[in-house]
């Protein structure tokens, strides 16, 4: 047997074993709904790993992921529902599909071409019956940063876009504009709307940038917790506790750290 599925196989049979009457008690009490809940855990930890780039806790978190995957799959073979040869043999023809370029006579320019061959080849395989949103395929379930950037990508495939990054940081102006307007009439209500349009043109910001919002987010996040846990050690090391600390020193050693540049920090 080839060596790659002798060790999928494995892994399968792992699965049955702990599903099974003789199993684990908290593996065969596991429902699809309940372990999705893990797999979201896993694929965020996951997310995580690659961000790090050391390759060691990106092998451990893709067998999570694929552990969690496949663990699907088998509680619905169970049911008699499908197995994971459908699931596999459904994703594969799906790609084909989407692949015209790859797999049949298409020809494209570039990566914009395949993403819109994509999207449209997608809305085809909806059922015509049907009237559909070229927004459909957004789950409603997805992160915030991630949904919205997919909405906006998916209306930009549809032809409804800013001409480029211009015009778009012309919108965000006008947008914080009417957030501090609705700040300052301190409108509780107008105010969350207000910053959520804020937060959605600085998704199309992002996008027209050529980078995911989500990744951007985690990059600014990482690098504050870098600076504030140094900001935290040079006051421990002084022997103060940090809410001691006047606000005008702490942003003294904010600049301190901050100056020591990204090699250190």
């Amino acid at each position: 047997m080839n060596p790659r599925l002798s060790a999928l196989d494995d892994l399968i049979r792992v699965i049955e074993s702990l599903r099974g009457p003789a199993g684990c008690p908290w593996d065969r009490e596991q429902t699809p709904r309940s372990i999705v809940r893990y797999l979201l855990e896993e694929a965020y930890e996951l997310a995580d790993a690659v961000e790090s780039e050391d390759t060691a806790p990106v092998r451990e978190e893709l067998g999570d992921v694929l552990f969690h995957v496949l663990f699907l799959a088998q509680m619905y073979a169970e049911k008699d529902q499908f197995n994971l040869e459908a699931v596999c043999r459904a994703i594969a023809a799906k790609m084909k599909r989407r692949h015209p370029h790859v797999f049949g006579s298409t020809q494209v320019a570039d990566s914009a071409e395949v993403v819109r061959n994509w999207q449209q080849i997608k809305q085809s395989e909806k059922d015509p019956g049907v009237r559909a949103s070229v927004l459909d395929s957004v789950p409603a379930s997805r992160p915030g940063l991630m949904r919205a950037y997919a909405v906006s990508e998916r209306a930009a495939t549809a032809k409804f876009d800013w001409d480029g990054l211009e015009g778009v940081l012309q919108k965000l102006g006008e947008e914080l504009t009417e957030f501090k307007a609705a700040y300052n009439r301190n409108d509780a209500d107008q105010i969350a709307l207000e910053f959520g349009d804020l937060l959605f043109t600085l998704v199309n910001v992002a996008r027209l940038s050529g980078i995911h919002p989500e990744t951007a987010l985690s990059g600014a996040i990482k690098k504050f917790e870098r600076r504030f846990r140094a900001m935290e050690t040079i006051i421990a090391d002084s022997g103060r506790d940090l809410e001691s600390v006047p606000q005008e020193e702490k942003d003294r050693i904010w600049d301190l750290v901050k100056s020591a540049g990204p090699g250190s920090l």
